[in-house]
């Protein structure tokens, strides 16, 4: 984090990326000196609602973040800046978006938890376009040009007002990861609302929180004990547990709820953190608190990759140096394989079918999990069930070429090798 004493100072002259978050409620001008340099601005948390047109001097600026500021429109001067691939205005109270205001190099858009009713055909005219977080906002259809957004690889539009299903999306054809919970036509039928329960329904009371494990976007994940071990307890639930706590909130992937009702929809399956309980229960003045009661997983196992870069964008990254022999490759393809068979035979689209949200350990056993961009899709026609399935279908051979890519290198021209190269084909 950068102080606005210190821009103004001169002190940091010549860096490539700049932080301010100091409650601003006007453009600091001096952003301009490092015109020469700047590739990364970060003026989230501030209370900013303008940006000037003096921005599109700074002409090597790659990535602009402006979420939770008070923006009613997406600045029209970021369609002039010459470079800029990642536009993030999440969480501001957006509900215009004019046809100049989207860059021409546009990669990367994030538009989450605003109040925007329609986008313009100009989203679909941006060649280089592979990653759109939509969620949460009042879109009730999508620009019929995005059926040309053929570099489309990721996209989020759950937590909208869609009527339709937007099919055209469904034919993109680099398309592999899609979550559209929470709208309209994506509304889950009975017969799956009386499968949400069959796991029991609990009370927060029953148990207690400890130490944070993880958190994500959705929720915080804490280890737990029961406060009290009643005989139900004993002879149903193991004694370490997991808790995810939802924030209750609309998240870069949707709402909430969608997600607990995609995860139990799925049931269990031996590689999927299995779900024990739920706790749904009113808050005064207002609000839920939802919790999903799981399986604690054994230390042994860690995270198999780690998210997109900037660089990256959609794929995922691993850690320097970090290689594996084919053997565990072929197993934990094996298990995903099967995981995937068995979410989409319950027609659940996962949506986030990634290394980083797999956790594996020393023999190659892997468990998967967070459904924050799970879908429910059984609603649809089957022509479009069957889109669906191959659009997640594409994500799963992005995740075996993933692995792939940091395969031992003698392993390289191993038969198995081979055969998975040509499976994430």
């Amino acid at each position: 984090m950068h102080t606005l004493a210190q821009l103004q100072s001169g002190e940091l002259r010549g860096i490539s990326q700049l932080k301010l978050s100091e409650n601003l409620t006007e453009f600091p001008l001096e952003i301009l000196t490092l015109a020469d340099t700047l590739e990364v601005l970060d003026l989230s948390h501030n209370a900013l609602s303008s940006l000037p047109e003096e921005l599109a001097q700074l002409s090597k600026l790659k990535i602009i973040f402006a979420s939770q500021n008070n923006f009613a429109q997406l600045p029209e001067v970021l369609g002039k800046m010459p470079k800029l691939e990642m536009v993030g205005f999440k969480s501001n109270q957006i509900k215009k978006v004019a046809e100049q205001s989207l860059p021409i190099r546009l990669r990367w858009l994030i538009l989450t938890d605003n109040q925007i009713e329609t986008l313009p055909d100009s989203l679909g005219e941006r060649p280089r376009l592979q990653k759109l977080a939509l969620a949460g906002n009042q879109l009730s259809e999508l620009p019929h040009t995005l059926a040309r957004a053929h570099n489309l690889e990721l996209i989020r539009i759950s937590a909208n007002n869609l009527t339709e299903c937007p099919e055209q999306l469904l034919n993109l054809p680099k398309l592999a990861w899609l979550a559209f919970a929470g709208n309209p036509f994506s509304k889950v039928k009975v017969d799956t609302e009386n499968k949400v329960k069959s796991v029991p329904e609990l009370s927060s009371t029953d148990y207690t929180l400890e130490n944070v494990l993880g958190q994500g976007a959705s929720g915080v994940i804490y280890k737990a004990h029961w406060h009290s071990k009643t005989r139900a307890e004993q002879s149903q639930f193991p004694d370490n547990i997991a808790v995810k706590v939802f924030k209750g909130e609309v998240t870069s992937d949707g709402y909430p709820e969608d997600e607990l009702q995609a995860c139990l929809q799925v049931g269990n399956h031996p590689n999927l953190v299995q779900s024990l309980a739920q706790v749904k229960e009113e808050l005064n003045p207002g609000g839920k608190y939802l919790a999903l009661i799981m399986n604690l997983i054994p230390e042994t196992y860690k995270n198999l990759g780690l998210p997109p870069c900037f660089k990256s964008c959609t794929r995922d990254t691993f850690p320097q140096g970090f290689t594996l022999p084919i053997s565990l490759i072929s197993k934990i393809v094996h298990q995903m394989q099967d995981v995937f068979s068995h979410m989409h035979n319950s027609r659940v689209c996962h949506g986030d079918l990634y290394a980083h949200n797999t956790l594996f350990d020393a023999q190659g056993n892997i468990i998967f999990g967070d459904f924050g961009a799970a879908t429910s899709y059984q609603m649809l026609t089957p022509a479009q069930q069957e889109k669906v399935q191959t659009i997640e279908q594409r994500a799963l051979n992005h995740f075996i070429d993933d692995l792939l890519s940091v395969c031992d290198q003698q392993d390289r021209s191993s038969e198995g090798f081979k055969l998975l190269k040509k499976i994430s084909n």
